[in-house]
Protein backbone atom coordinates (compact mmCIF):
# COMPACT_ATOMS: atom_id res chain seq x y z
CA UNK A 1 0.00 0.00 0.00
CA UNK A 2 1.31 3.22 -0.88
CA UNK A 3 1.22 6.60 1.40
CA UNK A 4 -1.89 8.00 -0.39
CA UNK A 5 -4.03 4.56 -0.03
CA UNK A 6 -2.88 4.21 3.85
CA UNK A 7 -5.16 6.00 6.82
CA UNK A 8 -3.57 9.34 7.48
CA UNK A 9 -3.65 10.27 11.49
CA UNK A 10 -3.12 14.17 11.74
CA UNK A 11 -1.46 15.56 14.34
CA UNK A 12 -1.63 19.70 15.82
CA UNK A 13 -0.76 21.12 19.06
CA UNK A 14 -0.81 24.77 20.84
CA UNK A 15 2.07 25.79 23.22
CA UNK A 16 2.86 28.35 25.54
CA UNK A 17 5.38 29.11 23.38
CA UNK A 18 8.07 28.43 20.43
CA UNK A 19 10.40 26.50 22.21
CA UNK A 20 9.61 23.03 21.39
CA UNK A 21 11.78 21.88 24.46
CA UNK A 22 11.31 24.21 27.00
CA UNK A 23 7.57 25.39 26.32
CA UNK A 24 3.94 23.38 27.48
CA UNK A 25 1.33 21.69 25.72
CA UNK A 26 -1.46 23.32 25.83
CA UNK A 27 -4.01 21.92 23.40
CA UNK A 28 -3.29 19.55 20.68
CA UNK A 29 -5.80 17.67 18.19
CA UNK A 30 -5.90 14.15 16.04
CA UNK A 31 -7.90 13.94 13.00
CA UNK A 32 -7.95 10.31 11.26
CA UNK A 33 -8.75 10.10 8.23
CA UNK A 34 -9.20 6.75 7.12
CA UNK A 35 -8.75 7.03 3.11
CA UNK A 36 -5.81 9.16 3.24
CA UNK A 37 -5.51 11.56 -0.03
CA UNK A 38 -9.07 9.87 -1.24
CA UNK A 39 -11.10 11.30 1.58
CA UNK A 40 -12.77 8.31 1.63
CA UNK A 41 -15.38 9.12 4.42
CA UNK A 42 -15.97 11.38 6.82
CA UNK A 43 -12.73 12.76 8.83
CA UNK A 44 -12.42 11.60 12.79
CA UNK A 45 -11.26 14.15 14.96
CA UNK A 46 -10.46 14.47 18.47
CA UNK A 47 -9.39 17.73 20.58
CA UNK A 48 -7.98 18.30 24.22
CA UNK A 49 -7.45 20.91 26.21
CA UNK A 50 -4.84 20.93 28.62
CA UNK A 51 -3.98 23.26 31.89
CA UNK A 52 -0.22 22.89 31.51
CA UNK A 53 0.74 24.04 34.94
CA UNK A 54 2.34 27.37 34.23
CA UNK A 55 1.10 30.66 33.21
CA UNK A 56 0.32 30.85 29.21
CA UNK A 57 1.76 34.45 27.81
CA UNK A 58 -0.04 37.13 25.99
CA UNK A 59 2.21 36.42 23.13
CA UNK A 60 0.93 32.78 22.59
CA UNK A 61 -2.78 33.73 23.57
CA UNK A 62 -2.84 36.10 20.82
CA UNK A 63 -2.33 33.42 18.43
CA UNK A 64 -4.42 30.48 19.65
CA UNK A 65 -6.71 32.10 21.41
CA UNK A 66 -6.58 30.48 24.81
CA UNK A 67 -5.43 31.72 27.97
CA UNK A 68 -4.26 31.12 31.60
CA UNK A 69 -7.42 31.22 32.92
CA UNK A 70 -9.57 29.50 30.23
CA UNK A 71 -6.69 26.38 30.05
CA UNK A 72 -7.37 26.78 34.11
CA UNK A 73 -10.80 26.34 34.33
CA UNK A 74 -11.91 24.46 31.24
CA UNK A 75 -8.77 22.17 30.55
CA UNK A 76 -7.76 18.95 32.44
CA UNK A 77 -4.58 17.72 33.73
CA UNK A 78 -1.78 18.56 31.02
CA UNK A 79 -0.54 14.83 32.21
CA UNK A 80 -3.72 13.23 31.14
CA UNK A 81 -4.01 14.89 28.09
CA UNK A 82 -0.57 13.98 27.20
CA UNK A 83 -0.67 9.92 27.65
CA UNK A 84 -3.74 10.24 25.74
CA UNK A 85 -2.42 11.83 22.95
CA UNK A 86 0.77 9.47 22.97
CA UNK A 87 -1.22 6.52 23.17
CA UNK A 88 -3.34 7.24 19.72
CA UNK A 89 -0.17 8.13 18.52
CA UNK A 90 1.34 4.95 19.51
CA UNK A 91 -1.31 2.78 18.09
CA UNK A 92 -1.47 4.57 14.41
CA UNK A 93 2.24 4.16 14.18
CA UNK A 94 1.93 0.14 15.44
CA UNK A 95 -0.45 -0.56 12.72
CA UNK A 96 2.46 1.00 10.19
CA UNK A 97 0.35 3.80 9.47
CA UNK A 98 1.79 7.54 8.90
CA UNK A 99 1.24 10.26 11.31
CA UNK A 100 0.61 13.39 9.80
CA UNK A 101 2.33 16.62 11.40
CA UNK A 102 3.42 20.09 9.69
CA UNK A 103 6.76 21.06 10.74
CA UNK A 104 6.91 17.67 12.65
CA UNK A 105 10.24 18.49 14.74
CA UNK A 106 8.49 21.25 16.87
CA UNK A 107 5.26 19.08 17.80
CA UNK A 108 7.20 15.73 18.36
CA UNK A 109 9.66 17.67 20.36
CA UNK A 110 6.97 19.19 22.43
CA UNK A 111 5.55 16.03 23.02
CA UNK A 112 8.75 13.96 24.14
CA UNK A 113 10.06 17.27 25.79
CA UNK A 114 6.31 16.66 27.59
CA UNK A 115 6.25 13.54 28.04
CA UNK A 116 9.54 13.04 29.95
CA UNK A 117 9.25 15.91 32.28
CA UNK A 118 6.19 14.17 33.37
CA UNK A 119 7.37 10.79 33.67
CA UNK A 120 5.06 9.64 31.19
CA UNK A 121 7.60 7.61 28.56
CA UNK A 122 9.08 9.54 25.87
CA UNK A 123 7.29 8.37 22.28
CA UNK A 124 10.03 6.36 21.57
CA UNK A 125 10.10 3.87 24.98
CA UNK A 126 6.46 3.56 24.35
CA UNK A 127 7.08 2.39 20.65
CA UNK A 128 9.96 0.46 21.24
CA UNK A 129 11.55 2.25 18.62
CA UNK A 130 11.76 5.86 16.73
CA UNK A 131 8.28 6.93 16.14
CA UNK A 132 7.44 6.41 12.34
CA UNK A 133 6.84 7.03 9.34
CA UNK A 134 5.86 10.64 9.97
CA UNK A 135 4.69 12.63 7.04
CA UNK A 136 5.44 16.48 7.05
CA UNK A 137 4.30 18.04 4.29
CA UNK A 138 6.21 21.29 4.70
CA UNK A 139 9.17 19.02 3.91
CA UNK A 140 7.67 17.83 1.36
CA UNK A 141 6.77 21.16 -0.01
CA UNK A 142 10.69 22.19 -0.04
CA UNK A 143 11.42 18.76 -1.93
CA UNK A 144 8.63 19.11 -4.47
CA UNK A 145 8.81 22.99 -5.29
CA UNK A 146 11.81 23.54 -4.54
CA UNK A 147 12.26 27.40 -6.47
CA UNK A 148 8.23 27.91 -5.34
CA UNK A 149 8.64 31.74 -4.13
CA UNK A 150 6.74 32.95 -0.84
CA UNK A 151 6.21 31.82 2.62
CA UNK A 152 6.23 28.16 3.49
CA UNK A 153 3.54 29.33 6.64
CA UNK A 154 0.54 26.54 6.51
CA UNK A 155 -1.82 29.01 5.78
CA UNK A 156 0.69 30.22 2.57
CA UNK A 157 0.49 26.73 1.51
CA UNK A 158 -3.14 26.24 1.28
CA UNK A 159 -3.71 28.98 -1.04
CA UNK A 160 -0.68 27.46 -3.68
CA UNK A 161 -2.07 23.89 -3.22
CA UNK A 162 -5.78 25.19 -3.85
CA UNK A 163 -7.06 23.92 -0.35
CA UNK A 164 -9.62 25.92 1.69
CA UNK A 165 -8.25 28.28 4.70
CA UNK A 166 -10.10 28.03 7.80
CA UNK A 167 -12.03 31.22 9.66
CA UNK A 168 -10.53 29.08 12.86
CA UNK A 169 -7.18 28.53 11.78
CA UNK A 170 -4.69 28.67 14.67
CA UNK A 171 -6.61 26.13 16.58
CA UNK A 172 -5.26 22.94 16.33
CA UNK A 173 -8.23 21.06 14.91
CA UNK A 174 -8.70 23.30 11.85
CA UNK A 175 -4.96 23.21 11.21
CA UNK A 176 -5.16 19.42 10.99
CA UNK A 177 -7.66 19.36 8.77
CA UNK A 178 -6.02 22.23 6.38
CA UNK A 179 -2.95 20.09 6.47
CA UNK A 180 -4.50 16.81 5.41
CA UNK A 181 -6.49 18.85 2.61
CA UNK A 182 -3.28 20.09 1.36
CA UNK A 183 -1.32 16.98 1.65
CA UNK A 184 -4.07 15.75 -0.28
CA UNK A 185 -3.52 18.44 -2.85
CA UNK A 186 0.36 17.60 -3.23
CA UNK A 187 -0.12 13.77 -4.01
CA UNK A 188 -2.47 14.87 -7.02
CA UNK A 189 0.21 17.30 -8.10
CA UNK A 190 2.98 14.81 -7.89
CA UNK A 191 1.93 11.75 -8.86
CA UNK A 192 5.64 10.25 -8.93
CA UNK A 193 5.95 11.03 -4.80
CA UNK A 194 2.50 9.34 -4.36
CA UNK A 195 4.08 5.56 -5.65
CA UNK A 196 6.36 5.30 -2.25
CA UNK A 197 4.81 3.30 0.82
CA UNK A 198 4.87 5.56 4.35
CA UNK A 199 8.54 3.64 5.26
CA UNK A 200 10.16 4.74 1.78
CA UNK A 201 8.32 8.66 2.46
CA UNK A 202 9.90 8.61 5.57
CA UNK A 203 13.38 7.98 4.60
CA UNK A 204 12.92 10.41 1.64
CA UNK A 205 11.98 12.89 3.94
CA UNK A 206 14.97 12.58 6.46
CA UNK A 207 17.51 13.20 2.82
CA UNK A 208 15.45 15.96 1.52
CA UNK A 209 14.77 18.00 5.13
CA UNK A 210 18.66 17.68 5.19
CA UNK A 211 19.51 18.62 1.79
CA UNK A 212 17.21 21.99 2.33
CA UNK A 213 18.48 22.63 5.74
CA UNK A 214 22.36 22.05 4.03
CA UNK A 215 21.37 24.22 1.31
CA UNK A 216 19.82 26.61 3.76
CA UNK A 217 22.91 26.60 6.24
CA UNK A 218 25.50 27.73 3.67
CA UNK A 219 23.34 30.46 2.43
CA UNK A 220 23.16 31.79 6.04
CA UNK A 221 27.15 31.56 6.21
CA UNK A 222 27.44 33.36 2.91
CA UNK A 223 25.23 36.54 4.58
CA UNK A 224 27.47 36.02 7.53
CA UNK A 225 25.13 34.99 10.09
CA UNK A 226 25.47 31.72 12.04
CA UNK A 227 24.43 28.10 10.78
CA UNK A 228 21.77 27.44 13.44
CA UNK A 229 19.56 25.41 11.23
CA UNK A 230 19.32 21.25 12.68
CA UNK A 231 19.49 18.63 10.67
CA UNK A 232 17.39 16.32 11.99
CA UNK A 233 14.25 15.24 11.04
CA UNK A 234 11.30 14.17 11.97
CA UNK A 235 12.37 15.52 16.07
CA UNK A 236 15.21 18.17 17.00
Amino acid sequence: MNWTEAPWLGLDTETTGANPAHDRLVSAALVLRRGGASEDGPDEPRAWLADPGVPIPEDATRIHGISTETARSQGRPVIEVLDEVADALVAHWLQGCPVVIFNAPFDLTVLNSELRRHQLGSLEERLGGAPAPVIDPLVLDHALDRYRKGKRTLAAMTAAYGAALSERAHTAEADVTMMLDVLAAMAARYPQAATMNAAQLHEYQVAEHRKWADNFGSWLRSKGKPDDVSRAWPQE
